[in-house]
């Protein structure tokens, strides 16, 4: 070999270095951008960016490694919600322990939904987490704890540990960063485990994995516990920023927006999520003042970056960069 020649693997590895190394200079450019945020845009506004990055994380994390379409995660996102809701206001609870209970209630609703469901694949999976998302929908409107439509409102945020108070407006945002930097570590450990590198395979070629010796209906299982744990994390949090859970967080729209955040940043990517969050939000933030649709708008731009983006936006990107 010459010189001038490369071996296959040698450009491999290199090309695996300048990949991580990127990563890594991203990771860093985010972490600061997220830390300097509550100084430069409204705070409150960028805590909801980060519950619904997390949330979308969550659901990608179904749909993007496991390939399970779930049109019902609202379930678990509102349902979380109402439980920290009730348990902060009613039962007196600390924040931590709020929000611990209704990611614990998520974690156990999902349990509950993926026994009944996760038999089932494709177009029918879909369509039993949507019926099931939709009980739960009611039960959020009859229930007398849950106040119909009025919902749990002045949900108090007390003090993290019995020390932070979270009615100061940075103390409540790096609180919501600690919280999504936890479940996004979460996430990327789990996709990055050999317990990911099984949902991948399932996602490519279940019957393939069946032959190879895994129990699927396991690591689906497990898999829907997880990303509905998760949406439950992100749903709890929301309702302690916005000290209120209500009926919008149980709809069918809500799946159906984190759906489109998921499609939108990059389904299967880490970080395409969080792209879609951010756009979907700002975009609802900024025409909520005008008189245009705000559902029109927003389903021409999705159209347009699905044309344009077929794999999202981050996906797109990571893709061409690859080529190059």
């Amino acid at each position: 070999m010459t010189d001038t020649q490369v071996s296959p693997s040698r450009f491999a590895a290199g090309a695996s270095a300048v990949d991580a190394t990127w990563r890594a200079v991203l990771l860093g450019i985010g972490l600061l951008a997220a830390v300097a945020a509550p100084f430069v845009l409204y705070p409150v506004f960028v805590m909801k960016v980060l519950c619904f990055a997390l949330f979308a994380c969550a659901f990608n994390l179904l749909i993007g490694f496991a390939g399970l379409l779930s049109f019902g995660h609202a379930a678990f996102f509102g349902a979380a919600a109402y439980v920290s809701a009730h348990a902060a206001k009613v039962w007196g609870l600390t924040p931590e322990l709020s929000i611990l209970l209704g990611t614990l209630c998520a974690a156990a609703l999902g349990a509950a939904f993926g026994v009944l469901a996760i038999r089932r694949q494709g177009i029918y999976f879909a369509m039993i987490t949507l019926a099931l998302a939709q009980m739960i929908f009611f039960l959020a409107l009859q229930l007398p704890f849950t106040h119909g439509e009025d919902g749990i409102q002045a949900v108090p945020r007390g003090h993290l540990f019995g020390v932070i108070d979270l009615n100061q407006p940075l103390s409540m945002y790096y609180t919501v960063l600690a919280v999504f930097l936890f479940g996004f570590a979460v996430i990327w450990r789990t996709v990055h485990s050999p317990f990911g590198q099984v949902l991948k395979a399932i996602r490519e070629n279940e019957a393939r994995a069946v032959s190879l010796g895994y129990r699927t209906e396991r690591y689906k299982l497990l898999a829907f516990v997880l990303s509905a744990g998760l949406a439950g994390l992100a749903g709890a949090t929301k309702a302690l920023v916005f000290q209120l859970a209500s009926l919008t967080d149980v709809t069918w729209q809500m799946s159906g927006e984190v759906v489109l955040m998921t499609l939108l940043g990059g389904m299967g990517t880490l970080f395409g999520p969080v792209v879609g969050a951010g756009i979907v939000v700002t975009l609802e933030s900024h025409l909520a003042g005008t008189s245009l649709p705000v559902p029109v708008v927003i389903g021409v731009i999705f159209v347009v970056c699905v044309l344009v983006f077929r794999r999202g936006i981050v996906g797109e990107i990571a893709h061409r960069l690859r080529r190059r």
